[in-house]
């Protein structure tokens, strides 16, 4: 692992490597380790979360040594660089037309993909449904028993290398058309109501004490998050721009395996 790093370190910082045919085996054999799940771009270390850049270095750096071919499916053909995951009933992985999933995503045994797209580097975890026409990133990292519902947008990372993927942590729902981008980490076990909207600079604010409690580009555990707004002033008047609300916390006596309306509606949230 060492040796993979060096090399692709080094031809991050000379492209010329990239001719070497050492090197284009280290970032293919990076790609093979990351479609396996051997590797991630991004993993826990005592409850942190660390990104390895040098992964994404080697995610980046195979697309300049790959080149354009048709690709056929049945009678859809598509012309790319990155070739599609196969072998989907030997890794325990359900695939429902026209479900896609690039070469060097990593689909864990139980996962079931609705009509949907995994890009490379994306990690998800046993049990997880990605369901119809939800998007999931480059690099995005998301946990076992977790759902993301119709039109879900997961933001991908693959440039500037130092930048944080998405984490979806373990046991989450998200809710229709929710969008996670720019490096926000949803703890476990967290709801998300439907249109939620979190990037890196959305006000995530706690409205369920006395005092509201902000966060950014985090929403803690078992938390209930909806869709609000903040009113702001511009030159031009007063507006409300979007926040995130958490209303409270997930009960003990929701399971882990409830719908999110039934989640949402213990808060008296209409859905």
């Amino acid at each position: 692992m060492i040796r993979l790093k060096q090399l692709i370190e080094s031809a991050w910082e000379n492209r010329e490597l990239l001719k070497n045919p050492e090197t284009r085996d280290a970032i293919c054999e990076v790609i093979a380790q990351l479609d396996k799940g051997l590797l991630r771009v991004a993993s826990q270390d005592s409850g942190q979360w660390i990104t390895h850049e040098w992964i994404k270095k080697a995610a980046i750096l195979y697309f300049p040594i790959r080149k354009m071919e048709v690709i056929e499916v049945g009678p859809f053909q598509f012309y790319d660089k990155i070739p599609l995951k196969t072998n989907y009933d030997r890794q325990g992985v359900r695939v429902v037309p026209h479900a896609i999933a690039r070469y060097g995503a990593f689909l864990a045994e139980g996962v079931i993909l609705m009509p949907s797209y995994v890009n490379i580097g994306a990690y998800i975890d046993t049990g997880t449904m990605v369901d119809t026409w939800a998007t999931v990133g480059s690099c995005a990292q998301i946990g076992k028993h977790c759902h993301l519902s119709g039109g879900v947008g997961i933001g991908g990372v693959l440039e500037p290398v130092q930048a944080a993927p998405v984490i979806i942590e373990d046991n989450c729902f998200l809710g229709s058309r929710c969008i996670v981008v720019e490096g926000v980490r949803v703890g476990s076990e967290a709801v998300l109501g439907a249109n939620v909207v979190l990037t890196g600079s959305t006000k995530i604010i706690d409205v369920s004490g006395v005092t509201p409690v902000e966060y950014k580009g985090y929403v803690p555990p078992r938390s209930v998050v909806i869709p609000g707004t903040l009113p702001k002033s511009f030159p031009a008047g007063i507006y409300h721009v979007p926040c995130a609300l958490i209303i409270g916390s997930r009960k003990p006596s929701t399971d882990l395996k409830t719908s999110l309306n039934q989640a949402l509606r213990e808060f008296d949230v209409p859905v």
